[in-house]
């Protein structure tokens, strides 16, 4: 979801991979051990949670977490917890890293020491302050100042211990003051509108005395006004802070009139003194991206240049194979080419051309496809794409029962516990492994066309260079089982079929089934031999029936067929989300309370129900033809943060999802599933109906038609679920990265064509087989680039002229804003 912004969009994501902690501290009793999970926090708001790793003081987790950010953030932070089953969990210590500091540990597996926890340093928010200065003449004509404080609102206070019930503490901080004035308690809201008022007299007039001595006029720019914020706690700790702001009162200046946002910033001398290896350290690797969109027509130069990559002969000279010669990472370029050419229908012809060219330059049939060549690395994100609901439909159902069972399933001797069976265990193991190879090999008829057609390709390009009749076969193995099914029986959380990183006995089952799938869809002719292990030698001998290696032959048969396969209908429901929520009550009773309260809920493909608890039958079920529109709801509808409406024919069920990133899901997931309904809605009341009307129109009719026109929602089509303008900007980010790269190439170009001997050393990387046509491209990859360049510098330079530091867009202390002009100001325009 983008943040908009004049003239552009904002795209931010973040991929997170959660190593391990060391050297936690340990519990204040016998056991010493402690049950520790970790947290990732937007500022304050928890969007992710691992996995508990139980009696360990250096936890490993191996969690991997992305997210697209819907909202401005000024921390991404990370929270050590030790579970407590009989009080709250008790936080050991936490990660901080600024917004503007993401990019010193971009893709770095680093240690960050754990700082510690306290509410002094807890804080989050802005707040609206106005100060005006002014004389008042006092009954005996005497002249003095006093200081007007307005305290008008706050926004995005933190929620402490479920409740926020915030109110303001102003004081003047000066000799001889100590006076606070607090405004009203704002019950059940952090977004409190106050706009109350406070007078402190600031200048004193030569008459003014106190026990006999006289004062001088104070100095007004050396006092300071301070604004505290506080949560108003029944609680006999009292109340818990929320915030502060200092101001000199010398920015009132000559006008004597200061208004502006600030940030809230923790308490001075605030926390506890605590040595940082006392508290140990966690081992993460953030990849934070944020990318700014212009309007579609600025990237057509770009674009139009890469989706042509498929006619260009060779394609070694295209801008997309380009772009995979420059990059570090194939990787790198092969996730917004892919998704670039799926939303131009152009993936099939663009995979077939670069694949036909990699398969001209093998030479052993033994290794095709086995490189991490721009060709596998884009069919295996196509993969992704298309596949991710394949592999629902097709393993998840076993691997809830693998990761929920533990049955013992390790072979190795040496492993092997006191109190397991070898035999026993080869068998879970066998039957395992049994199971999956049939669900797998059966699925044939519900792979996606486009990995059909690819596979297609792939087959025939494979045989026409090959005479081995096998190469037709592995050519698609080395896709399908290799890169596509093995890994996600691997390593299932990263492709949703579980929520996080299996147990480590779990895994070690996963690994055994893996390694076994995947040499059974190699259809290597000695097996056995492909195994280092002994053991695993051994227990592949289970499957070395013929049955096994002609089923993988009619199944690789059958998804590599020219023939387009239809979907078959499944009948029984794919479970596609399911978590807790807090929903309001329908009012499907006449007489019914229309309270909050949390569900379980559980989406389908036929349905969408809710449940008192996990597992529990369902207390409401919304067929998935009957919801006629997914929306956010206004948060002014109940002063509840992260709420959304599913319309139905009757009427709208109000959830609230438990952070952003939830909400974001929920939204995406409901609006794909439903969006083929022929009764969709075309507008939607973005506020609630309540007290007889609805809040954003005030109609009084509960059945009036919407006033706001719907989102344009997921299509389903995968070739429009794509932004082609934010793929074509991560292009441009990427070749204006490495353009020394570019530059590279040119000349590497010019020498090939000038002097046909031995290459120099440092153009011997690139793969160039024309160097006129190559040339020609980079000459237009490089003015394209340059041109989006002037339009990102002349936007820096506009933004730069137009912000008014102290807006609510940009309050006073915003390191992170004050740092992205810098920076950005300091850059130029790399030219060639």
């Amino acid at each position: 979801m983008a943040v908009e912004e004049e003239g552009l969009r904002v795209f931010q994501s973040v991929k997170i991979k959660i190593g391990e902690a060391k050297n936690i501290p340990p519990y204040p009793g016998p056991n010493k051990m402690r049950d520790c999970y970790c947290t990732v926090n937007l500022d304050q708001e928890e969007v992710f949670r691992t996995k508990i790793i139980e009696k360990s003081l250096c936890p490993f987790y191996g969690e991997d977490f992305y997210c697209e950010i819907p909202r401005s953030f000024r921390h991404l932070s990370f929270y050590i917890f030790d579970r407590d089953v009989f009080r709250r969990d008790s936080s050991i210590g936490k990660v901080a890293v600024q917004k503007e500091d993401l990019q010193k540990y971009h893709a770095k597996d680093t240690w960050f020491p754990l700082q510690p926890v306290s509410a002094d340093s807890e804080v989050q928010g802005k707040v609206h302050l106005e100060l005006r200065l002014s004389e008042v003449i006092t009954d005996s004509g005497v002249v003095c100042h006093k200081l007007a404080t307005r305290v008008l609102e706050c926004q995005g206070l933190p929620i402490v211990n479920g409740q926020c019930d915030p109110y303001a503490a102003v004081s003047l901080l000066g000799p001889s003051r100590s006076e606070a004035k607090k405004t009203k308690v704002k019950r059940k809201t952090n977004n409190p509108q106050f706009d109350e008022v406070f007078y402190f007299e600031v200048t004193r007039p030569l008459s003014y005395t106190k026990r006999q001595f006289d004062v001088e006029e104070e100095d007004v720019d050396k006092l300071a006004l301070r604004v505290d914020l506080w949560n108003a706690s029944n609680m006999k700790f009292g109340d818990e802070f929320l915030g502060g702001v200092r101001v000199p009162l010398k920015v009132l200046g000559p006008t004597g009139v200061h208004e502006a946002w600030y940030f809230l910033q923790p308490r001075e001398g605030g926390g506890r003194v605590v040595k940082v290896e006392e508290l140990g350290s966690l081992r993460l690797n953030i990849v934070y991206t944020e990318d700014h969109v212009f309007s579609s027509h600025h990237y057509n130069p770009l674009r139009d240049l890469l989706l042509l990559s498929a006619s260009v002969q060779p394609v070694s000279a295209s801008a997309a194979h380009i772009l995979g010669e420059v990059c570090r990472e194939k990787q790198e370029a092969a996730v917004p080419l892919v998704r670039l050419f799926l939303h131009g229908g152009k993936i099939l012809p663009f995979l077939s051309t670069i694949a036909h060219a990699e398969v001209t330059r093998t030479q052993d049939p033994n290794t095709i496809f086995r490189g991490n060549s721009l060709t596998s690395k884009c069919i295996d994100e196509t993969m992704k794409l298309a596949g991710m609901h394949y592999l629902q439909v097709t393993l998840k159902p076993i691997i809830d029962e693998i990761c929920t069972d533990h049955k013992p399933c390790e072979i190795d001797p040496v492993r092997l516990k006191e109190s397991e069976s070898l035999d026993t265990n080869r068998e879970n193991l066998r039957l395992y492994v049994d199971r999956i190879f049939a669900v797998i090999t059966a699925s044939g008829v519900r792979c996606p066309t486009v990995m059909c057609d690819i596979f297609f390709s792939l087959r025939e390009s494979a045989a026409s260079r090959f005479q081995d009749e096998e190469v037709r076969y592995t050519a698609v193995s080395s896709f399908i089982f290799l890169r596509f099914f093995a890994p996600a029986i691997l390593s299932p959380n990263l492709f949703h079929l579980h929520p996080h990183h299996p147990d480590p006995p779990t895994s070690r089952t996963l690994t055994l089934i893996s390694k076994t799938i995947q040499t059974l869809g190699s259809l290597a002719k000695s097996k056995s031999a492909n195994f280092k292990e002994s053991y695993m030698a051994a227990f592949y001998e289970f499957f070395n029936e013929q049955k096994y290696g002609d089923a993988v032959k009619n199944f690789l048969e059958l998804i590599s067929s020219s023939g387009r396969w239809d979907q078959k209908s499944i009948e029984s429901p794919i479970m596609l989300k399911e978590g807790v929520m807090t929903k309001r009550a329908q009012g499907r009773n006449r007489f019914g309370i229309k309270n909050f309260k949390k569900r379980w809920f559980r989406l389908t493909n036929q349905e969408f129900t809710y449940h008192k608890t996990k597992g529990e039958g369902a207390l409401c079920s919304i067929p998935i033809e009957n919801i006629l529109a997914v929306e956010r709801l206004e948060e002014e509808s109940f002063k509840m943060k992260n709420m959304f409406q599913v319309v139905q024919p009757e009427r709208a069920l109000y959830i609230q999802a438990t952070n952003c990133v939830e909400a974001r899901d929920w939204i995406d997931i409901l609006t794909k599933v439903s969006q083929c309904n022929r009764k969709r809605l075309t507008t939607y009341h973005p506020s609630a109906y309540l007290n007889g009307h609805w809040l954003c129109c005030r109609l009084s009719a509960d059945a009036a038609p919407g006033c706001t026109p719907c989102t344009g929602g997921l299509p389903d089509n995968i070739q429009l679920d794509v932004d082609a303008d934010r793929e074509t900007e991560r292009i441009y980010s990427l070749f204006s990265c490495y353009m020394s790269k570019l530059v590279k190439m040119q000349e590497a170009c010019g020498s090939r064509s000038v002097y046909d001997g031995p290459e120099q050393d440092e153009y011997s990387s690139f793969l160039i087989d024309e160097p006129q046509e190559t040339y020609q491209t980079l000459k237009l990859v490089v003015s394209a680039v340059q041109v989006l360049e002037h339009c990102h510098t002349q936007y820096r330079r506009d933004k730069l002229n137009k912000t008014k530091i102290g807006s609510q867009e940009h309050p006073i202390g915003d390191k992170s804003f004050q740092s992205y002009i810098r920076q950005q100001s300091e850059s130029s325009t790399y030219s060639i």
